[in-house]
């Protein structure tokens, strides 16, 4: 068992797979190009090979062209010192490449802060309230394991990495993956009860579409394999163990009496006991994030409950899927536009207020960086931000939508 999680967490492993897919360090294809032209000069074999390169990726990338040195930091992963030439790699599978750029995406924050308002203001805001539910959960529990396990991630070289801002961070179990898994099954099982759908379509798009995801991490060279199907064996377990408790949480926040503070100060003192580390990543910040969009997302619920006006779909459930017509579509693409218009106006002026508040409470500057990167200020302003917009999602957008005759 040892030799076989070994092996699954070895750096070649993920190299192997990058070069199965087309993706190569720069020095390696030239490596190869030379052996298979030997008689034509560098650039003419990459344009005979349709070669694509990519600057301005971590230094990690080029330590092969000018034999770089790498050192471990503080973070079990390694730095590279490369002297000399630009950094770049090399794409023979375009069509992989941007598949799996693509599906990376779909792991992303950007992405669910996006995607889960979207099936809100279009679909079914009780099929948002569950997967926000679950997306937090195992967003903490992965983030925390991270910075608990500090396992590091692969190495490069050999491996290539396209992504660079979670270079900090550690590597088990991946959050992509986790997220990815929790997020399309929590919602084939959810979604048979409130709307109409062939089950077979269901089950395929959610193995294909995390499955994609999973993948992606390998080809972007962030995880390995075990830190992929860690993260979908932890997410199949939270996923399954709290299936039968889900109809009782929804009771717990539509009609608890203690859902407002429960919305608040659960989430909060989760941010506050987060794991601390001997340097800083940006584990902390995203878990914040998350933790306070969802707090708001919770509170929002709560009081459309209280206020009558929960937006769910009328009449008997499940409800067939909306047709898909061009009055449909511009309805759709206008409320996702001023949604999201109305989510980022939130985001740059809370940031802004509560940032300057925090700062102003500890004697710092709002631009001092190492200042907010400090948990007593990091954790309120990044909650207070993402809890507004959380709030302003689930009991504003939708009122204004009946305000623009959008709804």
């Amino acid at each position: 068992m040892r030799r076989l999680s070994a092996h699954l967490h070895s750096s070649e492993l993920v190299a192997r797979f990058q070069r199965a897919c087309g993706l190569y360090p720069a020095a390696t294809a030239e490596e190869i190009s030379v052996h298979n032209h030997r008689h034509d000069d560098h650039s003419s074999q990459n344009r005979n090979a349709g070669v694509v390169h990519r600057q301005g990726l971590g230094k990690e990338d080029a330590v092969q062209l000018n034999g770089g040195t790498r050192e471990q930091d503080n973070n079990s992963n390694y730095t590279c010192s490369v002297s000399g030439s630009k950094e770049n790699f090399v794409v023979r599978n375009r069509c992989l490449y941007f598949l799996f750029l693509v599906s990376a995406a779909l792991g992303n924050e950007v992405f669910y802060i996006t995607f889960l308002p979207c099936l809100h203001w279009n679909l079914d805001p009780f099929l948002c309230r569950r997967l926000v539910n679950m997306w937090a959960v195992v967003m903490y529990i992965g983030q925390v394991l991270k910075d608990v396990l500090k396992l590091p991630r692969p190495l490069a070289p050999p491996v290539v990495k396209l992504e660079t801002r979670v270079e900090a961070e550690y590597g088990l179990p991946s959050t992509h993956a986790m997220a990815a898994t929790a997020i399309f099954f929590t919602l084939l099982l959810s979604a048979p009860e409130r709307v109409q759908f062939q089950w077979e379509v269901g089950v395929f798009l959610a193995v294909l579409l995390s499955t994609l995801v999973c993948l992606s991490r390998l080809y972007t060279g962030m995880h390995s394999a075990l830190d992929v199907i860690c993260g979908v064996l932890i997410a199949a377990v939270v996923v399954a163990t709290s299936y039968p408790l889900w109809a009782w949480f929804d009771r717990v926040q539509l009609h608890g009496r203690c859902s407002p503070v429960l919305a608040v100060a659960l989430p909060l003192l989760l941010c506050y006991c987060y794991p601390r580390l001997d340097h800083y990543s940006t584990t902390r910040g995203d878990t914040t994030m998350i933790l306070g969009g969802a707090s708001g997302c919770w509170l929002g619920y709560w009081l459309n409950q209280c206020l009558g006006g929960t937006f769910e779909p009328a009449g008997p459930l499940p409800v067939p899927l909306p047709s898909l017509t061009s009055v449909t579509l511009a309805l759709g693409v206008a409320r996702f536009a001023v949604g999201l218009v109305v989510l980022i106006g939130t985001r740059q002026s809370v940031r802004w207020a509560s940032l300057a508040l925090v700062c102003r409470c500890y004697g710092e500057s709002p631009g001092d960086q190492e200042a907010r990167r400090r948990k007593e200020i990091e954790v309120p302003y990044k909650f207070t931000t993402y809890g507004a917009m959380g709030l302003v999602n689930t009991v504003l957008v939708n009122r204004l939508f009946l305000l623009l005759g959008l709804l």
